[in-house]
């Protein structure tokens, strides 16, 4: 992996975090369990293993290497989003408590919306806005990677309501638009090659 791209601020990288998926072992396995920062980045490595696995033998070969562009760009992005980033203010009861959540924390959760979506696999993900403000408007956009077959347009109103619906729930932001781009469509790889992925 590139080291372009700067790693979080916890002091482990995704090296260190892609080992050990692939061995299960490492000396650092109670602070990745504990770390959240570090849960953003296995969950994000998992979805670009199970991407991988799904691609077509022309595209895995031609994307194999750690020097492709698409495969920078979704390290890239996961490096970034690893980090706690800035401070998403929440309301509280008394006014002396101050409740803050990370913006890291709810990337994180945009992108394990994708995992959910048939066919879809997020790479850049951002907040565009002060979300530190109350009440100012946000506005998210997402750029995904899509499988051949899937219908785009229902995938892509299905990423943009659970978006919403999520941005909602799990914070206070004032949501102005949820913008969702395919950027790359993938061949599907027939189902007796999705075995081969190591998780």
């Amino acid at each position: 992996m590139s080291n372009e791209f700067p790693d979080p601020g916890c002091g482990h990288s995704l090296d260190e975090l892609d080992e050990y998926l692939r061995t299960g072992q490492s000396a650092a396995e109670q602070h990745y369990l504990r770390c959240p920062e570090c849960q953003a980045g296995l969950a994000g490595l998992r979805s670009l293993h199970r991407l991988s696995g799904l691609l077509s033998a022309a595209d895995t070969e031609q994307a194999g290497s750690a020097d492709e562009p698409w495969l920078q760009s979704i390290l890239g992005n996961l490096r970034l989003e690893m980090r706690s980033g800035r401070s998403v203010p929440l309301a509280s009861e008394h006014p002396e408590d101050d409740f803050f959540e990370t913006e890291g924390s709810l990337l994180a959760l945009i992108r394990r919306i994708g995992d959910d979506v048939d066919g879809a696999t997020i790479g850049k993900c951002r907040l565009h806005g002060d979300i530190t403000t109350p009440g100012a408007d946000v506005r998210v956009e997402v750029n995904v990677t899509a499988f051949f077959g899937y219908p785009l347009p229902a995938m892509i109103e299905s990423l943009r309501t659970r978006i919403a619906a999520m941005i909602t729930t799990h914070s206070e932001l004032n949501l102005t638009s949820v913008d969702v781009t395919v950027t790359d469509v993938h061949e599907h790889v027939s189902p007796d090659r999705k075995g081969e992925v190591n998780e």
